[in-house]
């Protein structure tokens, strides 16, 4: 069990986290036809904007409502008021998702009532769902904002009347969840017959597509039509701790019953997630996802050679941290120094003896002491790396000196299996002794962890080879 503990510097050095207003708007990016809208001042947009935007490499649909010195006295009603209206004109998006920001929580701004005033006065805006989240960014971190928007649009939303229909399978994915893990989820879910329905669906509007159109909205993600009719599945599945509040919301609101997974990525963790779909299915697991499991196993078994007393600094949010650190001391690393951002019931139950809240210089230092072989964080960590001289795996948002990151997968069998892969391989390049020339294991006892004989040869040959029964 980990001892967590709180950084009591009187301010962060190199912040690791980012801002709940920020979490909560890329949550509604995941609902098709929406605007997000941050209730604050110019500045704060922006910044949120440049940091999707540099991670994505996508137009990212976000507005503001434009808050001043004067207005920030005086209130934000006709601020909000004209956002909404400019919106509905001019993008007439389905969804307008609000974020309240620091600064309008302080100044203490009643959006409810602001809202419930400004459909009273403009019936016209009948036709688009206004959903308003609490998020100030003095508190909390992007995976509480994310948390709470999911959470306001299983509450906020209105259900309808729907048939039940025993294939349907919502699923509530947590922020650390990639589009392209989204997609390897639903592969899954799909496996089985089962219908998917993810809330929200991130892989849809942010995995990175041509459409066909441009509009001033988002392009793909969960229908509002969808969302509505969430009661009329058989099972709901949330993914990470910071579902467990939305959950329970629709539980209750819908009486569908919901399990909740820690983590999707590992083999123990997936195991239970495919039984979980076969049960709901009635059927057996198919042959495809049981030939993928198998190749995870192989290559766990060709990868903790390098693994193996591999000292790591990892800091991310809190599921990602615990996702990613779980499986990580399952195959033999030692987590040397955690970092994260937020509480969370995970943080003790990590493999690690000590977890810190706190940021990048936290990270950096005890890296340092802790003489940490890998360093895994976002790519604000690439100065710490350079610094100390340690190889450094990108995990989290934002990265914004790679491409590709609305295709990273890193849960499912395929997913885990591809997580083994890129860290084995970062390894091998940046530890000699833990390299490809140097095997922990005879060739004798890595044919029998194989479960193969091992034949007669001569000295000097690659038992990886000699398992494939090639000469080297």
């Amino acid at each position: 069990m980990a001892h967590v503990v709180e950084s009591k510097k009187a301010c962060a050095v190199n912040p690791l986290k980012m801002s709940q207003p920020l979490g909560a708007s890329y949550a509604f990016m995941g609902l098709e036809s929406c605007m997000p809208l941050m209730h604050g001042s110019q500045g704060c947009t922006s910044f949120g904007l440049v940091v999707l935007v540099r991670h994505f490499k996508e137009a990212i649909p976000l507005q503001t409502t434009a808050m001043n010195e004067a207005t920030t006295v005086m209130g934000g009603f006709d601020n909000i008021e004209k956002a909404v209206l400019n919106i509905r004109q001019r993008a007439r998006p389905a969804v307008i998702g609000i974020c309240s920001t620091g600064l309008t929580e302080t100044r203490g701004d009643d959006v409810g009532g602001h809202l419930a005033l400004v459909r009273q006065r403009h019936p016209e805006l009948a036709d688009t769902e206004i959903v308003h989240v609490s998020t100030p960014d003095y508190v909390g971190a992007f995976q509480d904002g994310w948390a709470r928007a999911v959470e306001a649009l299983v509450t906020q939303i209105g259900q309808v009347e729907a048939p039940p229909d025993p294939r349907r399978v919502n699923l509530l994915p947590g922020c650390h969840l990639t589009p392209g893990d989204i997609d390897e989820l639903r592969d899954l879910v799909e496996a089985f017959d089962l219908e998917p329905v993810f809330v929200p669906d991130v892989s849809g509007s942010l995995d990175g597509h041509m459409p066909d159109d441009w509009l001033g909205t988002t392009i793909g993600g969960a229908p509002l039509a969808r969302l509505r009719t969430l009661g009329a599945a058989a099972h709901t599945v949330a993914i990470g701790e910071q579902m467990r509040p939305a959950a329970d919301a629709l539980a209750a609101r819908t009486g569908v019953p919901y399990t909740l997974f820690d983590r999707l990525t590992g083999l123990t963790a997936t195991d239970a997630f495919v039984d979980l779909l076969s049960t709901l299915s009635g059927r057996p697991v198919p042959a495809r996802i049981r030939r993928q499991r198998s190749q995870l196993v192989d290559a766990m078994l060709d990868g903790h050679f390098h693994f193996g007393n591999v000292r790591v600094a990892l800091a991310a949010e809190p599921d990602l941290l615990f996702s990613a650190g779980s499986f990580l001391a399952e195959m033999g690393v030692e987590l040397a120094v955690c970092v994260t951002t937020t509480k969370s019931p995970l943080l003790e139950r990590l493999a690690a003896n000590e977890v810190t809240i706190g940021d990048l210089e936290d990270f950096e230092q005890s890296a340092q002491a802790a003489g940490c072989d890998l360093l895994m964080t976002h790519s604000h960590g690439r100065q710490a790396a350079a610094r100390l001289g340690r190889p450094l795996f990108r995990i989290g948002i934002p990265i914004f000196d790679r491409i590709g990151n609305s295709h990273i997968c890193h849960v499912g069998y395929r997913g885990t299996r591809r997580f083994v892969c890129e860290v084995g391989n970062l390894l091998m390049e940046h530890m000699p002794h833990h390299g490809p020339d140097d095997w922990p294991l005879p060739p004798a006892a890595l044919a029998a962890a194989h479960g193969r004989t091992l034949p007669a040869i001569d000295a000097g040959r690659d038992p990886s080879t000699l398992l494939q029964g090639q000469e080297s």
